[in-house]
């Protein structure tokens, strides 16, 4: 490949070294010599830990995620993921690569890739032993953690990629702008284009503000709505460009659905609510009973909640809570934080053809269709995707504090 020689019986533990300062003759002996496809997947699997830790940083998580919970997590899913975009990746490099006078087989391109991931890798345990360091010594290491974690993972992800682009010229035998076109066709517009497709078509995330779904949303939890369960309108893509009108592989929703849709009134704002009412249905809120065609949903009182934000008021509250089953047998939980609330007494709504009628599961801290200047009646299209699952949550921490993990919501399944 060069005329710097194979060296087949020098140990993979020597390229831990070489490999920051000489990566180009480093990684040319690494292929020379036979694959060591094991090297190459632990590399994948730490730096896809590494990378899911800096990912979950940006959430404004603290030390909680330096437990073991959190490590094994970022280790099981970032490593799967990594593996899965390095072999993808890989292939897709090689096969771009030929076509553009290259000559590195897939396996070359992968042991690339994953060498270079050793910045990444090493900023995560520069990380842990400082935060080991700090705790062992008892100096609050919380606060700034989050702001670390991003800050070091920038730096070193930039020296990953200096790496990833030293490597792959090398054993393409590439010049500098083709390594740089090829290298940001795999490295930047491929995973786009992959992350596009998956918004667009299958799942989109959304992250909650608002209290105005509690129990069944908290405040920073981080969801998963699923695109294809209804069809496409043009809010399945990003910015909603008026390509079409309409549904693409419509279908309808049911009663109780939980769903994110954008808001009529200006077009740009999503919102996450609950279908109670399907066109021609009557609905009607009378004492904070919840009446659909003229019939009163069954409505069970269980144990307050106990929490915070639930009714815009600073600390824990106790709040009534009740279960509500509604007619075709789907059921959940509300809260109700006022006694005779301003829409817990309503006009008669007629759901218009075409429409749905939604409400917040917070009853007494909810804007929603009961307010027809602000939300009113969705039109079907508006409907982005069904509610799934939570992938991530984080409580708001005190006052300088940094948010803490709801780890027993993680991959909760939404109804």
């Amino acid at each position: 490949m060069s005329d710097v020689p194979a060296q087949a019986d020098e140990q993979p533990r020597r390229y831990l070294l070489s490999i920051w300062w000489r990566p180009r003759e480093a990684i040319e002996r690494i292929v020379a010599g036979p694959p060591n496809h094991f090297l190459v997947l632990l590399l994948a699997v730490l730096g896809g830990a590494a990378s899911a830790v800096n990912t979950l940083s940006s959430f404004g998580v603290g030390t909680d995620l330096i437990d073991w919970r959190g490590l094994l997590g970022c280790l099981v899913v970032g490593g799967v993921f990594s593996v899965l975009n390095l072999y993808v990746a890989a292939f897709i490099a090689s096969w771009l690569g030929r076509r553009m006078g290259g000559s590195a087989s897939a396996a070359a391109v992968r042991a690339a890739f994953a060498w270079a991931m050793l910045p990444v890798i090493l900023g995560l345990m520069m990380v842990l032993l400082l935060v080991f360091v700090l705790r062992s010594i008892a100096v609050a290491g919380a606060e700034p953690l989050p702001h670390m974690l991003q800050l070091v993972g920038g730096a070193f992800g930039i020296w990953a990629a200096i790496l990833a682009l030293l490597m792959l010229a090398r054993v393409e035998q590439f010049g500098f702008w083709k390594t740089i076109v090829l290298y940001g066709a795999v490295a930047w517009l491929l995973p786009f284009l992959v992350a596009l497709g998956i918004r667009s078509f299958l799942y989109q995330p959304f992250s909650v503000p608002s209290a105005s779904n509690m129990p069944t949303l908290l405040v920073g939890d981080n969801v998963f709505a699923t695109k294809y369960a209804y069809g496409y309108s043009r809010y399945s893509l990003p910015f909603a460009p008026p390509l079409f009108s309409g549904r693409i592989f419509a279908s309808k929703p049911a009663l109780g659905d939980l769903v994110v849709f954008r808001l009529p009134k200006d077009g740009r704002t999503d919102y996450v609510k609950r279908i109670v009412g399907l066109p021609g249905d009557r609905v009607q809120m009378k004492e904070g009973l919840l009446y659909i065609n003229d019939t009163p949903v069954q409505r069970v009182q269980i144990d307050d909640f106990a929490g915070t934000d639930a009714c815009g008021t600073q600390g824990d509250v106790s709040v009534k809570r009740w279960r509500e089953t509604l007619p075709n047998g789907v059921s959940y939980e509300t809260l109700d934080c006022v006694n005779h609330g301003f829409y817990d007494n309503t006009s008669v709504y007629i759901v218009p053809a075409g429409h749905v009628f939604t409400i917040g599961d917070n009853r007494g801290n909810s804007i929603d269709s009961r307010v027809l200047s602000s939300v009113g009646y969705i039109p079907f299209d508006n409907i982005i995707g069904r509610i799934g699952m939570i992938f991530f949550s984080a409580a708001r921490g005190a006052e300088g504090e940094p948010a803490g993990t709801r780890w027993d919501r993680i991959g909760t399944l939404v109804r």
